[in-house]
């Protein structure tokens, strides 16, 4: 069964997604089709809506719930290098394609952070450019240098 449910932060409405006991999505709108989803409150789903509720208060720079994650091979070896970006720093798409051992791959690095299905918790809004310049978020620049800006005082 695929449950979510919809709560308010700083950023806006954020949908949490479970599945099979591990969250599977984050959702930074409600316009999204939900048709396969129940509009379940689990314990797993009320956990991780503490942790944002904590992340947003500047109390969490890490999350700790458990993740289903359907991508590719190589999105899913991004994803798990993403993870590994502690909150208040950040790394250029080169940094992640040198560390997942495909130095080549910058472009690629930035079309898994595209499809990362968990905002926010494998924090693809760490990566930058080379140059130090803000590039894509799918919520928006603005929302990405929210949580950049949020995320100083773990530094």
């Amino acid at each position: 069964m695929k449950s979510v449910w919809f709560y308010e932060y700083p950023i806006g409405v954020i949908g949490i997604a479970e599945e099979n006991g591990a969250l599977s999505q984050v959702f930074l709108t409600k316009d999204t089709s939900f048709k396969d989803f129940e509009a379940v409150k689990t314990p797993l789903i009320e956990k991780a809506s503490v942790q944002f509720a904590e992340y947003f208060n500047g109390k969490r720079g890490k999350f700790d719930v458990p993740l289903l994650l359907h991508g590719t091979a190589f999105q899913t070896k991004v994803w798990r290098a993403l993870q590994t970006i502690p909150a208040g720093i950040t790394r250029s798409y080169e940094d992640i394609a040198i560390q997942i051992g495909n130095p080549k791959a910058s472009r690629a690095v930035g079309m898994a952070n595209k499809h990362n299905p968990l905002l926010i918790i494998i924090p693809c809004h760490r990566v930058i450019g080379k140059d130090n310049k803000l590039t894509g978020y799918a919520a928006g620049i603005a929302v990405k240098k929210y949580l950049l800006e949020l995320e100083k005082c773990y530094v």
